[in-house]
């Protein structure tokens, strides 16, 4: 999926932007932006494991398209949840697999941010794989 217009478009807003303080402003932004979390939701079941902060993430399919809600209690992370959500919503679980996760290394996200921070990255990615992988199980089961 190298020419996704969601990506594409993702990468240029990251390349407009001046420096890492744009960046995280940028980030912090699309946190207040994202779609409500639904409370019924904010549970032990629908927590990231592997995040320093708080981060949910409950997945809806419908449709052959798998649709997610998230949240986080840390304004930077808020912001990451809210671009992977940008980037992963309203895919199929093919869709999602194959997009992959280089354009968060194009974008430089990965090495600008603390370890911590970094390693929660890759546990929502990972997460938002693992929903993929069994929507798309699911789905070839019927």
């Amino acid at each position: 999926m190298e020419n996704d217009r969601r990506i594409q478009t993702i990468i240029e807003q990251f390349k407009g932007l001046n420096d890492w303080e744009a960046r995280y402003a940028y980030l912090i932004e699309l946190g207040k932006q994202a779609e409500n979390y639904p409370e019924d939701y904010r549970s032990e079941n629908f927590k990231v494991k592997g995040c320093q902060s708080q981060v949910w993430l409950y997945p809806k399919y419908q449709e052959n398209k798998v649709h997610f809600f998230g949240d986080s209690d840390a304004s930077i992370v808020k912001g990451l949840v809210a671009l992977l959500l940008l980037s992963y919503n309203d895919r199929t679980p093919d869709e999602i697999l194959a997009l992959g996760m280089s354009f968060i290394d194009q974008i430089g996200l990965r090495e600008n941010l603390s370890m911590s921070r970094a390693n929660g990255l890759n546990s929502i990615l990972k997460q938002i794989s693992i929903y993929a992988v069994v929507f798309k199980a699911t789905s070839s089961e019927k």
